[in-house]
């Protein structure tokens, strides 16, 4: 019998690993880079929503025309981008408004301005909820997925509403303002401020946190580096400074360190460095976490995301980087050959012609 089971067992194994190869191929991993990203910049990949095709050498497949002129015409700023697979959504937000399109047809289905503006905001796992910032004013918006309209108001009194993370689980929310070193979580289930983490030692800028909970990692003014709060008590726990680097004058947003996000196995935080170009990376599985090395990048990064896998990282600078070696493996252009760069990107993963899971434009901690 047992000389029977044998080679029925490895039957069904060669078919179940043939079954899921071709489940693979069937699989598209794309990503999408939404553009002016770098504050209204058109010469970094001009407007719209660029599409690169990841199972490829990052090839540029396609242009999805998005735009919101201002007074003069000029495309605004965008934000933040999020989407979700299951509703087969797409969002982006700009200085004064959140845009939804169609994953599939890539329709417009509805745009929204708001009062007080919007900034980079972040959505619940099941696509239904956005917490979205004001454009630096001193309240979030939580916005109905589906329609647009706001359902709620969160007051921060003296913040300056900018960047926001929902975590993994959907079950806080954590809201960072540019004049403000506390990082307010909110509970959303009752969408209501519960706790605070810090202070810090400078208001906050980018950050990101664990896919427990329990720890954020921050960058702050004036630092290159990053500082590490416990979530669960509200206490700042270490600050990291990169060494053998010094700083200077960067292009844009005033901070040497803006852009930090954990590998999807939290097994390393990387962070950016706009006066030295590079992206440093460091040992999360150390606390404090140890300095590994660094990355030249060909523009001052002032971002940094992963693929969903965690294969591959993407500083906002239009590199594509292995994880695994450190190395850069391309840079995403256009369909001029042109440079693309942009700090608001996700990826995107279809089957058969239908989304089936997105990634993130927050580097974040996914160990559960």
């Amino acid at each position: 019998m047992l000389l029977l089971m044998k080679p029925l067992l490895l039957i069904l194994t060669s078919s179940l690993l043939t079954l899921s190869a071709m489940a693979a191929e069937n699989e598209q991993h794309l990503l999408y880079v939404a553009t002016p990203g770098i504050r209204n910049d058109l010469t970094w990949g001009g407007s719209g929503v660029l599409v690169f095709d990841m199972d490829h050498g990052h090839k540029f497949v396609k242009r999805i025309p998005f735009s919101v002129p201002d007074d003069k015409g000029a495309p605004r700023n965008v934000k933040g981008i999020c989407a979700n697979a299951g509703t087969q959504r797409l969002y982006i937000s700009t200085t004064h408004t959140l845009t939804c399109l169609d994953l599939i047809t890539d329709k417009l289905l509805w745009e929204k301005a708001y009062e007080g503006g919007c900034d980079r905001m972040s959505m619940t796992a099941d696509g239904k909820v956005i917490y979205q910032p004001s454009f630096e004013k001193d309240f979030w918006n939580v916005v109905d997925a589906a329609t647009g309209d706001v359902l709620k108001r969160i007051e921060t009194p003296s913040t300056g509403a900018h960047n926001t993370v929902v975590d993994v689980t959907s079950t806080h929310a954590y809201l960072a303002g540019l004049r403000s070193p506390l990082l307010r979580v909110v509970d959303t289930s009752t969408r209501e401020v519960v706790r605070e983490t810090g202070p810090f030692s400078a208001a906050i800028r980018p950050f990101t946190v664990n896919g427990k909970g329990t720890l954020c990692f921050v960058n702050v003014n004036s630092l290159l580096g990053f500082e590490i709060g416990d979530l669960t008590t509200g206490k700042k726990l270490h600050r990291v400074e990169v060494q053998g680097f010094s700083t200077g004058p960067v292009k844009r947003h005033g901070c040497p360190s803006h852009g930090i996000g954990l590998t999807p196995d939290e097994h390393e935080v990387w962070v950016c460095d706009a006066f030295n170009k590079r992206m440093h990376y460091f040992n999360a599985t150390a606390m404090p976490p140890k300095q590994l090395g660094s990355i030249e990048c060909r523009d001052d990064p002032g971002w940094i995301t992963f693929s969903i896998d965690g294969r591959y990282a993407y500083p906002s600078s239009g590199e594509v980087v292995e994880v695994a070696t450190h190395r850069i493996l391309t840079t995403l252009e256009d369909e001029t050959g042109r440079h693309v760069a942009s700090e608001k990107l996700l990826e995107i993963d279809f089957k058969d012609g239908k989304p089936v899971r997105q990634g993130d434009q927050f580097g974040l901690g996914r160990v559960r």
